[in-house]
């Protein structure tokens, strides 16, 4: 899979993530590409909608909702395995396929296991309409 493609759910790509506190700051921009899981691709008539959740190396606040990423994970999604890496799932940014001026057709650094990826996506779908929703589509 290449291009736009491989942009699909569990895969590990580059994105300059958008973090709420930031686009509630008036911001519009990422500061930095860093590494996302995408956590869901949904079939849309205008673009595939994508949903993205920020990778960080810093320690989240016990009261979000995150998951640290374990050794094996973060080698088979193409992390560094010595930093301790977690996946912030309480916001989101989301994109369109082929019309985002952020997503690159570029391939994936890698790919989180269903196992350890799809129990996480289950807790988001149940918590989402509590969590942050950053739009990046124009």
């Amino acid at each position: 899979m290449s291009g736009y493609d491989a942009i699909q759910t569990a895969t590990v790509i580059r994105y300059p993530y958008l973090w709420a506190r930031e686009a509630g700051q008036g911001e519009t921009e990422g500061r930095k590409d860093r590494p996302v899981a995408v956590g869901v691709r949904l079939s849309r008539p205008n673009g595939d909608l994508v949903v993205i959740f920020a990778i960080t190396t810093k320690q989240p606040e016990k009261s979000r909702f995150t998951a640290e990423i374990p050794a094996i994970e973060k080698r088979r999604a193409g992390l560094d395995a010595d930093l301790r890496l977690w996946i912030i799932l309480d916001e989101f940014n989301t994109d369109v396929v082929g019309r985002s001026f952020y997503l690159e057709p570029e391939p994936p650094l890698g790919r989180l296991s269903k196992a350890f990826f799809l129990p996480l996506l289950r807790e988001f779908i149940a918590r989402r309409k509590s969590l942050t929703e950053v739009s990046r589509s124009k």
